[in-house]
């Protein structure tokens, strides 16, 4: 019974994979965090595309910023003035609908006005251009109506367009939520799954046969590793065909995110191991598994840019894991990223899983 040289242990690593995947398929709160609630926000958001009011502008370094009109945009609570972006950052996120606007304000110098205030707007961006568009006049007239007794008008504008691909708001929201789905199937479906196997004595069973506990682990990855990667195809599927979803270089962008989506995985399951580990019921899953995974979905950029948050909170957000996987989503599919483009993320993914399986291993309890 014992002697492991005659025991296929990738048969039975075949058959525990295929046991776990069905019991996956069979369990209605997986197939709902992992396939129905990021739908159910890629539907929601697709049909609202383009609803955001705020207004990205970039300020050129050249910029004259000790005027009225400066002061005067500053105040309005609409616009997002960015001030240290380099030219070709800027460039780039008109290209890409990032950015909605370039403001260049300086000094004429042939003197009437006295003011130049040269906006860039780019097509990628062209409803909420048009809108900094109205706000950049309406300050002008009201800055030149208050100069009205002088004999020069204070300010001029002169405006040029950029061509850039569009970015709407699914671009945005379903990497988001695609990543909350593998960060999801990671902690929930491996911590309850494995504290259900220790409390049945289905891992203790497992000592009595020749199969290994790498054997387990490993049966118990895939399955999640293939029901997580379905789920997957689904979503970019669903928001691709039906809400334009942008995959710029098409299929390779598509295999690009599938390979991080299960490096991904791999490290998040390490959360899973960990819970199931701490956890000692079912009833205390959820409470562990939740602290975990809502702080992510809340502050990792899942619906809104880091970026929006306040200072003091923009610090919390770039140590989770989630939020590098959610910046490397979505370079890979709109920007058409490589793999070799976003080592970065994937470098401080990759150290988030080392961290999570020493700790798992010190946790981790097989009885």
């Amino acid at each position: 019974m014992n002697n492991t040289g005659s025991y296929s242990q990738f048969r039975a690593m075949k058959s525990i994979t295929k046991a776990s995947l069905t019991a996956l398929f069979r369990n209605p709160s997986a197939v709902v965090f992992n396939i129905l609630f990021p739908l159910i926000f890629i539907i929601v958001f697709g049909f609202i595309s383009g609803g955001s009011f705020r207004i990205d502008v970039a300020l050129d370094p050249a910029s004259d910023l000790n005027n009225p009109l400066m002061t005067a945009l500053s105040s309005v609570p609409s616009l997002k003035i960015e001030k240290d972006i380099s030219i070709d950052k800027i460039n780039s996120g008109l290209s890409k609908g990032t950015i909605d606007g370039l403001l260049k304000l300086t000094r004429n110098p042939q003197g009437d006005p006295e003011f130049i205030a040269e906006l860039t707007t780019s097509s990628a961006s062209r409803e909420r251009g048009a809108i900094l568009k109205m706000i950049l006049n309406d300050m002008i007239l009201k800055q030149n109506a208050d100069t009205s007794g002088s004999a020069r008008q204070a300010y001029g504008l002169r405006e040029s367009v950029v061509q850039g691909r569009k970015y709407n708001m699914i671009d945005f929201i379903l990497p988001g939520q695609l990543g909350f789905s593998l960060l999801s199937a990671g902690v929930f479906g491996t911590a309850f799954i494995f504290l259900i196997l220790r409390q049945t004595l289905v891992i203790k069973r497992f000592f009595a046969t020749p199969v290994s506990k790498m054997t387990i682990i490993i049966g118990e990855c895939i399955s999640r590793l293939t029901f997580s990667m379905m789920s997957s195809v689904i979503i970019i599927l669903i928001g691709t065909l039906f809400f334009g979803f942008t995959l710029v270089n098409g299929f390779t962008t598509f295999l690009n995110m599938m390979i991080l989506s299960a490096v991904a995985l791999v490290v998040f399951l390490g959360f899973g191991f960990v819970v199931s580990g701490i956890a000692k019921s079912e009833s205390t899953v959820p409470p562990i598994a939740n602290l975990i995974t809502l702080p992510q979905f809340l502050l990792a950029g899942t619906f809104f840019p880091v970026s929006n948050f306040p200072e003091w909170l923009q610090p919390v957000s770039k140590i989770l894991p989630l939020t590098y996987l959610n910046e490397a989503l979505r370079r890979i599919s709109f920007e058409g990223a490589s793999m070799i483009d976003v080592l970065p993320e994937t470098g401080i993914l990759l150290g988030w899983g080392v961290v999570l399986y020493i700790i798992a291993a010190k946790v981790f309890r097989w009885e």
